[in-house]
């Protein structure tokens, strides 16, 4: 197998060109692309390719099954994926899910986690959030002063916000609610809220206020300290290398002093290594 021009052929191409060539492959040679590659390649490289050849709704429910399979549920990525993706890519990889799974994405949320957290995330799945990009700075401060004047139901309201809103306004409600209360946002969650409900509004609140670091963190998360969270290093690069790797970049840069580049260069090697490198993209001074 001619590894490096796998590499070059499907790193240069977008997920829609990639599509392409599955259907092309399918039509010449009556056989299905992904199992051919499958079954030529092992390790992280497969993994890595095969999450290239998927369509992203496609991609994000495979993520969203593998993290409730089995004993225990990865809360993490459920947060991940169901926080940061738009009305559309949700709908998307409800439908994806549906199609692969026995039960509904909905079902499996509620049947996997419990009380406020599985609420948070079976909004979340509703999609609804307004996608305009107009800041209402009189509808924020009041927003963050309902938040400053009744914690009990804080939590609520606040999630809310984001079901509702632009993260655009949300930064400015964090503002506001600041100037108010001269506290930061992410302290009052901390203060009043606990376990996986407060990791996903935290999550929230993140990456509304820079959904760049947001993901940069993650990945540096996912590199640092003994061993490499290889699964969680594959996704972000795989679904953030068409949207917003370029700020990703910046952001790694500017948190942690070293490219994101030569970080991943020095954390995983061989062809899985290349084909990071490749959809990650190398800065003009590397």
């Amino acid at each position: 197998t001619n590894e490096d021009e796998i590499i070059e052929v499907l790193t240069s191409r977008t997920n829609f060109q990639r599509q392409q060539i599955i259907e092309s492959f399918k039509s010449s040679y009556d056989q299905s692309l992904i199992e051919e590659l499958k079954s030529e390649l092992g390790g992280d490289f497969k993994s890595v390719i095969e999450g290239l050849m998927l369509t992203p709704g496609k991609f994000d429910a495979q993520e969203l099954s593998n993290a409730m399979d089995g004993l225990g549920t990865d809360e993490h990525v459920l947060i991940e994926i169901l926080a940061t993706r738009t009305n559309k890519e949700i709908w998307s990889l409800a439908d994806a899910y549906q199609s692969e799974n026995a039960s509904s994405l909905k079902e499996s949320l509620k049947s996997e986690n419990c009380g406020d957290f599985e609420e948070f995330l079976v909004s979340l799945l509703k999609a609804k959030r307004d996608e305009g990009y107009r800041v209402d700075e009189s509808l924020a401060n009041q927003d963050a002063k309902c938040r400053e004047s009744d914690t009990l139901t804080f939590g609520l309201i606040l999630h809310c916000m984001f079901l509702s809103s632009k993260a655009l306004t949300g930064s400015v409600v964090f503002e506001e609610y600041y100037q108010i209360t001269n506290k930061d946002i992410e302290d009052t969650i901390k203060d009043e809220m606990s376990g996986t409900f407060q990791m996903g509004m935290l999550a929230l609140v993140q990456y509304a206020k820079n959904p760049a670091s947001f993901f940069a963190t993650k990945l540096y998360e996912a590199m640092s300290g003994a061993g490499t969270d290889d699964r969680s290093l594959t996704r972000i690069i795989i679904t953030r290398c068409e949207v917003d790797m370029i700020d990703i970049k910046t952001e790694f840069l500017r948190l942690y002093g070293k490219s994101l580049y030569s970080f991943i260069e020095g954390d995983v090697g061989g062809d899985y290594r290349k084909t990071l490198l490749r959809l990650c993209g190398m800065d003009e001074d590397e």
